[in-house]
Protein backbone atom coordinates (compact mmCIF):
# COMPACT_ATOMS: atom_id res chain seq x y z
CA UNK A 1 0.00 0.00 0.00
CA UNK A 2 1.21 3.47 -0.89
CA UNK A 3 -0.34 6.85 -0.09
CA UNK A 4 0.85 10.12 -1.56
CA UNK A 5 -0.06 13.72 -0.80
CA UNK A 6 1.23 17.20 -1.48
CA UNK A 7 0.42 20.66 -0.17
CA UNK A 8 1.50 24.17 -1.19
CA UNK A 9 3.68 26.63 0.64
CA UNK A 10 2.37 30.09 1.39
CA UNK A 11 3.40 33.69 1.69
CA UNK A 12 1.87 36.42 3.84
CA UNK A 13 1.07 39.49 1.79
CA UNK A 14 -0.29 41.71 4.55
CA UNK A 15 -0.93 41.49 8.27
CA UNK A 16 2.25 40.23 9.92
CA UNK A 17 2.24 41.03 13.64
CA UNK A 18 -0.91 43.17 13.51
CA UNK A 19 -2.93 39.95 13.12
CA UNK A 20 -1.78 39.02 16.66
CA UNK A 21 -3.83 41.98 17.92
CA UNK A 22 -7.02 41.14 16.06
CA UNK A 23 -6.31 42.93 12.80
CA UNK A 24 -6.92 41.26 9.41
CA UNK A 25 -4.34 39.43 7.31
CA UNK A 26 -3.96 38.22 3.73
CA UNK A 27 -1.95 35.15 2.71
CA UNK A 28 -1.73 33.11 -0.48
CA UNK A 29 -0.70 29.62 -1.53
CA UNK A 30 2.27 29.59 -3.89
CA UNK A 31 3.47 27.18 -6.57
CA UNK A 32 6.06 25.49 -4.35
CA UNK A 33 4.99 22.26 -2.66
CA UNK A 34 5.88 19.61 -0.10
CA UNK A 35 5.35 15.98 -1.21
CA UNK A 36 4.84 13.07 1.19
CA UNK A 37 4.88 9.36 0.31
CA UNK A 38 3.91 6.68 2.85
CA UNK A 39 4.39 2.96 2.26
CA UNK A 40 4.62 -0.18 4.36
CA UNK A 41 8.02 -0.72 5.90
CA UNK A 42 10.19 -3.62 4.77
CA UNK A 43 10.99 -4.42 8.40
CA UNK A 44 9.58 -3.73 11.86
CA UNK A 45 10.85 -0.15 12.00
CA UNK A 46 9.29 3.14 10.96
CA UNK A 47 11.65 5.49 9.17
CA UNK A 48 11.49 9.04 7.82
CA UNK A 49 13.63 10.10 4.86
CA UNK A 50 14.09 13.53 3.30
CA UNK A 51 16.72 13.13 0.55
CA UNK A 52 16.44 16.80 -0.51
CA UNK A 53 17.86 17.96 2.81
CA UNK A 54 19.98 14.87 3.57
CA UNK A 55 17.94 13.78 6.57
CA UNK A 56 17.01 10.31 7.80
CA UNK A 57 15.72 9.02 11.14
CA UNK A 58 14.14 6.00 12.76
CA UNK A 59 10.78 6.94 14.29
CA UNK A 60 9.53 5.87 17.71
CA UNK A 61 5.97 6.98 16.98
CA UNK A 62 4.38 5.90 20.28
CA UNK A 63 6.71 8.20 22.19
CA UNK A 64 7.07 11.07 19.69
CA UNK A 65 10.80 10.38 19.57
CA UNK A 66 13.34 9.59 16.88
CA UNK A 67 16.83 8.17 16.44
CA UNK A 68 18.83 10.36 14.08
CA UNK A 69 20.58 8.48 11.28
CA UNK A 70 21.90 11.45 9.33
CA UNK A 71 21.33 15.16 8.83
CA UNK A 72 19.81 17.81 11.11
CA UNK A 73 16.38 17.44 12.77
CA UNK A 74 14.58 20.30 11.00
CA UNK A 75 10.96 19.38 10.32
CA UNK A 76 10.86 16.07 12.22
CA UNK A 77 8.76 17.30 15.19
CA UNK A 78 5.82 18.06 12.89
CA UNK A 79 6.06 14.59 11.33
CA UNK A 80 6.09 12.92 14.75
CA UNK A 81 3.14 14.96 16.02
CA UNK A 82 1.12 14.16 12.88
CA UNK A 83 1.94 10.45 13.27
CA UNK A 84 0.93 10.49 16.92
CA UNK A 85 -2.39 12.05 15.94
CA UNK A 86 -3.29 9.95 12.90
CA UNK A 87 -1.23 6.74 12.80
CA UNK A 88 -1.71 3.32 14.43
CA UNK A 89 2.07 2.96 15.02
CA UNK A 90 2.49 0.11 12.50
CA UNK A 91 5.89 0.15 10.70
CA UNK A 92 5.90 2.56 7.75
CA UNK A 93 8.36 4.45 5.61
CA UNK A 94 7.73 8.16 5.07
CA UNK A 95 9.56 10.11 2.39
CA UNK A 96 9.50 13.89 2.09
CA UNK A 97 10.37 15.70 -1.12
CA UNK A 98 10.01 19.46 -1.24
CA UNK A 99 10.88 22.51 -3.31
CA UNK A 100 10.06 24.75 -0.33
CA UNK A 101 13.29 25.81 1.38
CA UNK A 102 13.14 25.07 5.11
CA UNK A 103 13.21 28.28 7.15
CA UNK A 104 12.57 30.51 4.13
CA UNK A 105 9.41 32.02 5.62
CA UNK A 106 7.12 30.24 3.14
CA UNK A 107 5.33 28.06 5.67
CA UNK A 108 7.25 24.85 5.03
CA UNK A 109 6.08 23.34 8.34
CA UNK A 110 2.41 23.91 7.45
CA UNK A 111 2.85 22.41 3.98
CA UNK A 112 4.60 19.34 5.40
CA UNK A 113 2.03 18.95 8.19
CA UNK A 114 -0.96 19.17 5.84
CA UNK A 115 0.58 16.76 3.32
CA UNK A 116 1.59 14.28 6.03
CA UNK A 117 -1.89 14.16 7.59
CA UNK A 118 -3.57 13.84 4.18
CA UNK A 119 -1.27 10.95 3.26
CA UNK A 120 -1.87 9.26 6.63
CA UNK A 121 -5.63 9.52 6.27
CA UNK A 122 -5.40 8.01 2.78
CA UNK A 123 -3.09 5.26 4.01
CA UNK A 124 -5.54 4.29 6.77
CA UNK A 125 -8.63 4.81 4.60
CA UNK A 126 -9.94 7.52 6.93
CA UNK A 127 -12.51 9.83 5.36
CA UNK A 128 -11.74 13.53 5.71
CA UNK A 129 -12.60 16.88 4.20
CA UNK A 130 -10.57 20.06 3.89
CA UNK A 131 -12.20 21.69 6.89
CA UNK A 132 -11.27 18.84 9.24
CA UNK A 133 -7.81 18.50 7.69
CA UNK A 134 -7.05 22.20 8.18
CA UNK A 135 -8.21 21.97 11.78
CA UNK A 136 -6.11 18.88 12.52
CA UNK A 137 -3.05 20.41 10.87
CA UNK A 138 -3.46 23.55 12.97
CA UNK A 139 -3.62 21.38 16.10
CA UNK A 140 -0.34 19.71 15.10
CA UNK A 141 1.38 23.07 14.54
CA UNK A 142 0.01 24.37 17.84
CA UNK A 143 1.27 21.31 19.71
CA UNK A 144 4.76 21.79 18.26
CA UNK A 145 5.00 25.59 18.44
CA UNK A 146 2.92 26.34 21.53
CA UNK A 147 1.08 29.15 19.72
CA UNK A 148 0.23 29.00 16.02
CA UNK A 149 -2.01 30.96 13.68
CA UNK A 150 -4.52 28.87 11.69
CA UNK A 151 -3.70 30.91 8.59
CA UNK A 152 -0.73 28.84 7.34
CA UNK A 153 -2.48 25.48 7.51
CA UNK A 154 -5.70 26.92 6.04
CA UNK A 155 -3.83 28.26 3.02
CA UNK A 156 -1.87 25.02 2.55
CA UNK A 157 -5.10 23.03 2.71
CA UNK A 158 -7.39 25.13 0.52
CA UNK A 159 -4.96 26.94 -1.77
CA UNK A 160 -5.73 30.33 -3.28
CA UNK A 161 -5.62 33.70 -1.52
CA UNK A 162 -7.17 33.84 1.94
CA UNK A 163 -8.38 36.86 3.92
CA UNK A 164 -8.66 36.58 7.71
CA UNK A 165 -11.04 39.27 9.04
CA UNK A 166 -10.99 41.12 12.35
CA UNK A 167 -13.65 38.74 13.69
CA UNK A 168 -11.52 35.74 12.60
CA UNK A 169 -13.71 34.75 9.68
CA UNK A 170 -11.96 33.22 6.70
CA UNK A 171 -12.79 34.50 3.23
CA UNK A 172 -11.35 33.11 0.01
CA UNK A 173 -10.50 35.97 -2.34
CA UNK A 174 -11.63 34.98 -5.83
CA UNK A 175 -9.52 37.28 -7.94
CA UNK A 176 -7.28 36.92 -10.99
CA UNK A 177 -4.05 37.82 -9.27
CA UNK A 178 -1.62 35.57 -11.12
CA UNK A 179 1.09 38.20 -11.02
CA UNK A 180 4.76 37.18 -10.59
CA UNK A 181 6.59 37.64 -7.30
CA UNK A 182 10.16 37.08 -6.25
CA UNK A 183 10.91 35.85 -2.74
CA UNK A 184 14.28 36.70 -1.31
CA UNK A 185 15.48 34.83 1.76
CA UNK A 186 18.59 34.85 3.93
CA UNK A 187 20.46 32.12 5.74
CA UNK A 188 19.63 33.97 8.96
CA UNK A 189 16.35 32.51 10.24
CA UNK A 190 14.09 34.63 12.41
CA UNK A 191 12.60 33.38 15.68
CA UNK A 192 8.86 33.95 15.41
CA UNK A 193 8.20 33.64 19.14
CA UNK A 194 10.94 36.13 20.01
CA UNK A 195 9.81 38.65 17.39
CA UNK A 196 6.19 38.50 18.56
CA UNK A 197 7.37 39.02 22.14
CA UNK A 198 9.61 41.94 21.14
CA UNK A 199 6.74 43.70 19.36
CA UNK A 200 4.50 43.13 22.37
CA UNK A 201 7.08 44.70 24.69
CA UNK A 202 7.54 47.67 22.33
CA UNK A 203 3.76 48.13 22.27
CA UNK A 204 3.57 48.03 26.07
CA UNK A 205 6.33 50.63 26.42
CA UNK A 206 4.88 52.94 23.76
CA UNK A 207 1.13 52.27 23.52
CA UNK A 208 0.13 55.70 22.20
CA UNK A 209 2.58 55.33 19.32
CA UNK A 210 2.38 51.62 18.49
CA UNK A 211 -1.37 51.07 18.93
CA UNK A 212 -2.24 53.47 16.07
CA UNK A 213 0.39 51.76 13.89
CA UNK A 214 -1.23 48.37 14.53
CA UNK A 215 -4.66 49.79 13.64
CA UNK A 216 -3.24 51.43 10.51
CA UNK A 217 -1.76 48.09 9.43
CA UNK A 218 -5.22 46.55 9.70
CA UNK A 219 -6.76 49.33 7.64
CA UNK A 220 -4.00 48.91 5.06
CA UNK A 221 -4.77 45.19 4.80
CA UNK A 222 -8.42 45.97 4.05
CA UNK A 223 -7.39 48.47 1.36
CA UNK A 224 -5.10 45.81 -0.08
CA UNK A 225 -7.98 43.32 -0.25
CA UNK A 226 -9.98 45.74 -2.40
CA UNK A 227 -6.96 46.42 -4.63
CA UNK A 228 -6.44 42.66 -5.14
CA UNK A 229 -10.10 42.20 -6.06
CA UNK A 230 -9.78 45.00 -8.62
CA UNK A 231 -6.50 43.64 -9.99
CA UNK A 232 -4.84 46.98 -9.20
CA UNK A 233 -1.22 45.83 -9.02
CA UNK A 234 0.18 49.33 -8.64
CA UNK A 235 -1.94 49.97 -5.54
CA UNK A 236 -0.98 46.60 -4.07
CA UNK A 237 2.69 47.44 -4.63
CA UNK A 238 2.30 50.85 -3.02
CA UNK A 239 0.61 49.32 0.01
CA UNK A 240 3.37 46.71 0.29
CA UNK A 241 5.94 49.50 0.50
CA UNK A 242 3.94 51.30 3.19
CA UNK A 243 3.50 48.04 5.09
CA UNK A 244 7.26 47.50 5.08
CA UNK A 245 7.64 50.91 6.72
CA UNK A 246 5.21 49.90 9.45
CA UNK A 247 7.20 46.72 10.06
CA UNK A 248 10.28 48.91 10.38
CA UNK A 249 8.49 50.90 13.08
CA UNK A 250 7.78 47.63 14.91
CA UNK A 251 11.50 46.82 14.84
CA UNK A 252 11.27 43.46 13.06
CA UNK A 253 13.31 44.33 9.97
CA UNK A 254 17.02 43.58 9.73
CA UNK A 255 19.88 44.83 7.60
CA UNK A 256 19.58 41.75 5.38
CA UNK A 257 15.82 42.10 4.92
CA UNK A 258 16.03 45.80 4.14
CA UNK A 259 18.89 45.20 1.72
CA UNK A 260 16.73 42.75 -0.23
CA UNK A 261 13.72 45.08 -0.14
CA UNK A 262 15.61 48.05 -1.56
CA UNK A 263 17.60 46.00 -4.05
CA UNK A 264 14.28 44.72 -5.37
CA UNK A 265 12.79 48.20 -5.70
CA UNK A 266 15.86 49.58 -7.41
CA UNK A 267 15.65 46.72 -9.93
CA UNK A 268 12.03 47.53 -10.81
CA UNK A 269 9.77 45.94 -8.20
CA UNK A 270 6.62 48.01 -7.72
CA UNK A 271 6.33 46.77 -4.16
CA UNK A 272 8.52 44.87 -1.71
CA UNK A 273 8.31 44.10 1.98
CA UNK A 274 9.29 41.69 4.71
CA UNK A 275 7.01 38.66 4.81
CA UNK A 276 6.56 36.70 8.00
CA UNK A 277 7.74 37.50 11.51
CA UNK A 278 10.99 39.22 10.56
CA UNK A 279 14.27 39.13 12.45
CA UNK A 280 15.58 37.14 9.47
CA UNK A 281 13.79 35.03 6.88
CA UNK A 282 12.17 36.48 3.78
CA UNK A 283 10.95 39.39 1.72
CA UNK A 284 8.45 39.34 -1.12
CA UNK A 285 8.69 41.58 -4.19
CA UNK A 286 5.88 42.27 -6.67
CA UNK A 287 7.55 42.72 -10.04
CA UNK A 288 5.39 42.29 -13.18
CA UNK A 289 7.65 42.52 -16.23
CA UNK A 290 10.78 42.70 -14.09
CA UNK A 291 11.09 39.23 -12.57
CA UNK A 292 14.54 38.42 -13.93
CA UNK A 293 15.95 41.85 -13.11
CA UNK A 294 14.64 41.73 -9.54
CA UNK A 295 15.74 38.14 -9.03
CA UNK A 296 19.25 38.99 -10.28
CA UNK A 297 19.49 42.03 -7.99
CA UNK A 298 18.51 40.08 -4.87
CA UNK A 299 20.63 37.04 -5.79
CA UNK A 300 23.83 39.11 -5.68
CA UNK A 301 23.77 38.78 -1.88
CA UNK A 302 20.93 36.44 -0.96
CA UNK A 303 18.77 33.51 -2.09
CA UNK A 304 15.74 33.80 -4.37
CA UNK A 305 12.63 31.95 -5.51
CA UNK A 306 10.34 32.97 -8.34
CA UNK A 307 6.73 32.30 -7.34
CA UNK A 308 3.13 32.74 -8.37
CA UNK A 309 -0.04 32.26 -6.41
CA UNK A 310 -1.90 29.02 -6.99
CA UNK A 311 -5.49 27.94 -6.44
CA UNK A 312 -4.38 24.33 -5.94
CA UNK A 313 -4.48 23.23 -2.32
CA UNK A 314 -3.80 19.82 -0.82
CA UNK A 315 -3.88 16.78 -3.10
CA UNK A 316 -3.78 13.10 -2.09
CA UNK A 317 -4.06 9.60 -3.59
CA UNK A 318 -3.94 5.97 -2.48
CA UNK A 319 -2.42 3.06 -4.42
CA UNK A 320 -2.86 -0.65 -3.63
Amino acid sequence: MIAKASAPAKTILFGEHSVVYGEPAIAGAVNKRAYITIRESNNDRSVFKAPDIGFEAELLTRHKKYILTKGKPGIIRYILEALYKAHDHSPIEITLSSNVPIGSGLGSSAAVTVATLAALYRYHNVRFDKKSLAHDAHMVEQAVQGVASPLDTLVSTYGGIVYLSRNKKIEHINAKFNVPFVVGYTTKHGNTGKMVKDVKNLKMRNPKIINPVITAMGNLTNYAKQAILKGDFDKVGELMNINHGFLDVLGVNTLELSRMVYNAREAGAIGSKTTGAGGGGSIIALCPGKVDEVAHAIARDDNILKIRFTRKGVSSRFYK
